[in-house]
């Protein structure tokens, strides 16, 4: 499991410094060894400070998980940074952004830093607590019945923050007034108890257990646990003693006491409670700590040592007692012990590939390999057909001519198989800066990232999954890469046809908009180049023939109104670009038209209707056809194959719909006889520019999705 943990230190990265600084350190070597206990645990660990940046910091570190993935964790000893309630600012922010963590919530922590509404609620429920009264002003009147010497505190601090001891009114007053003007806040008086002070750790929700107690000998001097002893700063040694010298029936009466205590402040997963034992064997509760201390020698740890848990043990033990109140289960499964069912073994290698699915995205973004780039095509070729011949797959000779088109087969062959299809050209505009690799906690930002890159490693690890639950070698199934997308398949269509004609159902592996689209149908696109020639004029002169430019401006306006919803059919301008001399008027215009178009029959109108547009009043133009991308058009066995996917993902709760798409693919070269469906490749945004990013979880969710549905036995074909 990913485990972050979570501490305050000496962070001060917020927005403004506001309010009341936290005065708690956590130690580094309690860090360190938290990290160490946890590594050794099996798991993948970093620590975090917690300020302004930590849910970025968590959500690059344990992203969004698909049904069935067990999400991270964060391992919570953060005190806070400033105001109020410090404890339960990390565990509201986990809870907001949904990360489980290790230890109390929010409520849990708010009521057992309030020692007056802890105290209050526990004489509800009949535990026992020292007699007291809350001093709102340093002057307030204390109740006749509240007799010296008396305790006085913070009212909402922890670790003994002006704890102390008050023999009489004038030095209740003084304490009183340290307390307003150091904490600013009121100041709780309690009866003090005479006696000694025990210590019970509680760790656990159902079943809560509660540790054996440990008596603080204080030694010397003052018998309470002071700041000053918690740091090392008094001077004196504070030895704790476990199990506690006080007999078997108040051990069982204090284990009770803690464990109630525990409930009725609804704490979760581990507590310290603090008691005083006086003279006659009557236990009283002072606090609750809902953060108790790590560090080495602290009672909690002794108290858990005493239990036969070492560090290592009790650390690990508390995330797996986090884990079963999250998810009804220890930290280690059953699953994750040796998964026996396919679906289970292929989620399971998909999840635990998470870190690999994204640096292999990475080193795939930091490859180049643009349409016109022939050396990084070369080089991106290689890389896949390694990939792909490490896998087992076998290059297909006559389904391969480079440098367009490769084709790779299993053991078992291509014919009346799948063929899956992705690119490997980046077809960005060359003018357009190019964008490195990055990532946030909801997407992965590069190059060709979600047109190109993303598609290719989830192809990658959909097979690895295969392979791993050993079907990869007996399916049926054939892997193609062109790298001329950039060039709308021009030059592959070709072999691309007589491919996926041998194959009796194609997967291409195009993105998507948005989570769970499947792509049934979309539109072709025809692409043209206009050359208009025209006379070169002097800025200003007039004459009867309209400006080349002007001329073409008119006449590509009125192709734009071509347009047909109706029609399924658009025409749009997607660049111009003019020539001429030295201060003077343009003499020949070049602009590219796009037709995008449902029925062949429209497209072959439209164009018709373009050229007597450019007909009319004698110009020199020229309109060149660029490419021909037909129409993916809806039929019954991509429907089938939809539904099939649609099934799978139900199964995985995983989002599914099917939509059609303007976007011309190459799933529009698929013969009518064979089951095709388009965008299994991951969620995409601003395809196409210098922004392009793809959604993390897709990344998991399609590779899962593609290697589930692949390893269904086929249905057998009705005689």
């Amino acid at each position: 499991m990913k485990i972050a943990v979570v501490y305050n230190r000496s962070s001060k990265n917020v927005i403004n410094l506001f309010g009341m600084p936290n005065r708690e350190r956590i130690g580094l070597k309690t860090i360190r060894r938290l990290v160490d206990a946890l590594k050794k645990g099996g798991h993948q660990v970093i620590s975090l400070e917690a300020d302004k940046d930590l849910v970025e910091r968590l959500g690059d570190f344990m992203p969004k998980v698909v049904l069935g993935e067990r999400p991270g964790m964060v391992f919570n000893v953060s005190y806070g940074l400033q105001g109020q309630a410090r404890y339960t600012h990390v565990p509201s922010i986990l809870e907001m952004v949904g990360i489980p963590y290790v230890g109390s919530g929010p409520l849990g922590h708010s009521l057992a830093l309030d020692k007056v509404v802890t105290k209050m609620l526990l004489r509800q429920r009949d535990i026992p607590t020292p007699d007291f009264a809350v001093l709102d002003t340093p002057d307030a009147e204390l109740p006749p019945d509240l007799t010296y010497p008396m305790i006085v505190k913070p009212k909402n601090e922890a670790v003994s923050f002006g704890l102390k001891i008050v023999d009489d009114e004038a030095e209740l007053r003084e304490a009183s007034a340290v307390i307003y003007s150091e904490f600013r806040q009121p100041v709780l008086a309690e009866q003090y108890i005479e006696g000694r002070e025990i210590n019970v750790g509680v760790l656990g929700n159902d079943p809560v257990e509660a540790f054996q107690p440990v008596l603080l000998d204080f030694g010397d001097g003052a018998q309470i646990y002071t700041y000053e002893d918690k740091t090392g700063r008094s001077g004196r040694q504070i030895r704790p003693v476990c199990p506690a010298p006080i007999g078997d029936e108040l051990t069982e009466k204090a284990r009770d006491i803690a464990i109630r205590t525990f409930g009725v402040l609804g704490l979760n997963d581990c507590a310290r409670i603090d008691m005083r034992l006086d003279d006659t064997g009557q236990l009283y509760v002072l606090e609750a700590n809902s953060l108790p201390s790590l560090g080495e020698h602290g009672s909690y740890l002794v108290g858990a040592d005493h239990a036969g848990l070492d560090f290592i043990g009790f650390v690990n033990r508390l995330v797996d007692v986090a884990t079963a109140r999250y998810f009804g289960v220890p930290s280690v499964t059953a699953l994750e012990r040796g998964a026996t069912d396919v679906d289970s073994q292929i989620l399971l290698y998909v999840t635990q590939n998470r870190e690999r699915i994204e640096r292999r995205l990475r080193d795939w973004v930091q490859l180049s390999s643009s349409t016109d780039d022939p050396v990084g095509i070369e080089q991106a070729v290689g890389k896949a057909g390694r990939m792909l011949e490490g896998l087992g797959m076998k290059p297909v000779r006559e389904l391969t001519d480079g440098p367009e088109v490769w084709t790779w087969q299993t053991s078992a062959g291509l014919d009346g198989g799948t063929l899956l299809i992705a690119h490997l050209d980046t077809p960005v505009d060359t003018q357009v800066a190019r964008q490195p690799y990055r990532r946030d906690p909801e997407w992965v930002y590069g190059e060709g990232v979600g047109t190109s890159r993303a598609p290719v490693v989830i192809l990658e690890f959909a097979l690895r999954a295969m392979r791993r639950i050993r079907r990869l070698g007996r399916t049926p199934l054939g892997v193609l890469l062109y790298t001329d997308e950039g060039r709308g398949a021009f030059h592959s269509a070709e072999l691309i046809r007589e491919a996926t004609s041998r194959a009796s159902r194609t997967i291409v592996l195009s993105p998507v908009q948005s989570a769970g689209d499947f792509v049934t149908s979309r539109r072709g696109s025809r692409r043209y180049r206009l050359t208009v020639e025209g006379d070169a004029l002097n800025p200003g002169k007039r004459t009867r023939r309209v400006p080349v430019l002007r001329w073409t401006w008119n006449r590509l306006d009125e192709m734009i109104e071509l347009t047909s919803a109706k029609a399924r059919l658009a025409v749009e301008v997607l660049d111009i670009d003019s020539e001429r001399n030295p201060m003077m008027t343009p003499h020949r215009v070049t602009a590219e038209v796009v037709v995008a178009y449902f029925a062949a029959t429209d497209a072959e109108k439209v164009e018709r209707r373009m050229r007597d547009i450019l007909g009319r009043r004698g110009r020199r133009w020229k309109l060149t056809q660029l490419s021909d991308r037909p129409p993916m058009k809806e039929r019954a066995a991509g429907l089938r194959l939809a539904r099939a996917f649609e099934e799978v993902a139900g199964k995985l709760e995983l989002a599914a719909g099917r939509h059609a798409s303007v976007w011309p693919s190459v799933a529009g070269l698929v013969p009518a006889r064979v089951a095709a469906i388009c965008g299994l490749g991951p969620v995409c945004r601003d395809r196409g520019t210098s922004r392009e990013a793809v959604q993390r979880v897709s990344l998991v969710q399609r590779a899962l999705l593609l290697a589930t549905f692949l390893s269904r036995p086929r249905p057998a074909k009705s005689k």
